[in-house]
């Protein structure tokens, strides 16, 4: 279950002093990105890094990566078994993502990582990984409506726990392009705590323009990049072997960066009758839109109808998400994910229940529900798609359903 809260993670840590400085970053959109930007440039540039990122897609300890490499299971479950071991002797009660935490950390300590890039499991005030103490840079990305029964009912509310990663003498990033709202809970923050702060977007890093044409950026990507760029160089002068280091020299190299579920172009012939298909985690309202504007502008040719494989995870604002992707005509299977590893709360929502759902948002061609497996589903949708687009969306646990079906077909 989730219990937010710092109390139970210090005890797990409390005898395991953190040797590696950190990049924190919060948010509702995006962390995930800037997070693989800021880990492979720091990694380019010569510094020994690790990133943490939630939810895991495939193996539980994909979510944590040594210097762009996922770590090995031996080691993960190694130092697991150690975190769990303290746990149930001191009697801590951790939930499972306060256990993975501590995990990280203490592999990034065993690793001896000189920094660790860190996004925020949900919110920050509370969040597990607040436990940091040793931050060069804290970053708020995009901030959006998700989680409203742990974070609040409005988004200002939801700002408030977000923005509590900032803390006194930290430089901090934040997004620019978010909300007013958003933007001023963040600066009255910023202010309580007399700290530095930059508020960026791409229209004031026009320095950067060349290489958003160059890595073929979506305009969110482009702003996540933004953040990336301004963390790094607020981190630069405490990290020595980046210390005479240009950044631009550094930013061809992103186009090396795939982040898995993301605009992710997938060839899923190992499965289904199908070559190319588009995979996208988008799980809220904020993301859906994003991911509605880049399918009507670069899928929708001709009229042609886009057909959807879609799931999404129980208690989610269903209109808020789907409403924004899915336009009259369209042909959409509604699928449901199966059991998410160390995440026993999270359910998908009942097929059938979503095809109805989704009927009342849009006059759609054509709803079909597949309960259970997913691969049915992917063939109905590929039959129905012919030569027009697919698009498997709605869900991060449905990207790993899918990335996890794919590959033991491709073994």
């Amino acid at each position: 279950m989730i219990e937010l809260g710092l109390s139970r993670v210090a005890s797990l840590l409390q005898q395991t002093p953190l040797t590696w400085k950190a990049i924190h970053i919060a948010g509702t959109n995006g962390k995930g990105s800037i997070s693989a930007y800021l880990s492979h440039l720091l990694a380019t540039g010569g510094v020994r890094c690790g990133r943490f990122t939630s939810p895991h897609l495939i193996d539980r300890w994909d979510c944590i990566t040594i210097g762009e490499k996922v770590v090995q299971e031996s080691l993960f479950r190694r130092i697991e078994d150690q975190v769990k071991l303290r746990d149930q002797t001191l009697g801590i009660g951790a939930s499972e993502f306060e256990l993975l935490t501590a995990t990280a950390f203490e592999i990034f300590n065993h690793e001896r990582v000189d920094v660790g890039v860190v996004e925020v499991g949900m919110g920050g005030r509370l969040d597990a990984t607040n436990i940091l103490n040793n931050v060069l840079v804290s970053v708020i990305a995009k901030i959006g409506m998700d989680h409203q029964a742990f974070l609040g009912s409005t988004i200002g509310e939801i700002a408030r726990e977000k923005a509590g990663i900032l803390k006194p003498g930290v430089p901090c990033v934040v997004d620019n392009t978010n909300d007013p709202e958003v933007l001023e809970t963040v600066k009255r923050h910023v202010q309580e705590l007399g700290i530095e702060s930059s508020f960026v977007s791409p229209t004031q890093c026009p320095t950067l323009t060349p290489y958003f044409r160059d890595l073929d950026l979506e305009p969110h990507q482009q702003q996540n990049l933004c953040c990336a760029v301004s963390a790094f160089n607020l981190a630069v002068p405490h990290l020595s072997p980046l210390a005479k280091t240009d950044v631009f020299s550094l930013l061809p190299n992103l186009a090396n960066v795939h982040w898995p579920g993301r605009l992710q172009t997938l060839d899923l012939s190992p499965l289904i009758d199908r070559t190319n298909t588009l995979l996208d985690g988008a799980h809220n309202a904020q993301s859906a839109e994003v991911l509605g504007q880049y399918v009507d502008r670069r899928l929708r040719f001709e009229g042609k109808p886009v057909t959807w494989v879609v799931a999404a995870s129980s208690g989610k604002d269903l209109a808020g998400v789907f409403g924004s992707i899915i336009r009259p005509g369209d042909r959409v299977a509604t699928a449901e994910f199966g059991p998410v590893d160390g995440m026993p709360w999270v359910q998908s929502t009942n097929a059938t229940e979503l095809a109805s759902a989704i009927q009342a948002i849009q006059d759609i061609g054509k709803v079909q529900s597949f309960e259970g497996d997913l691969l049915p589903a992917l063939d109905w949708a590929s039959n129905e798609a012919q030569d027009g687009p697919l698009v498997i969306a709605g869900s991060l646990y449905l990207v790993s359903d899918v990335l996890r079906l794919l590959r033991e077909a491709q073994k």
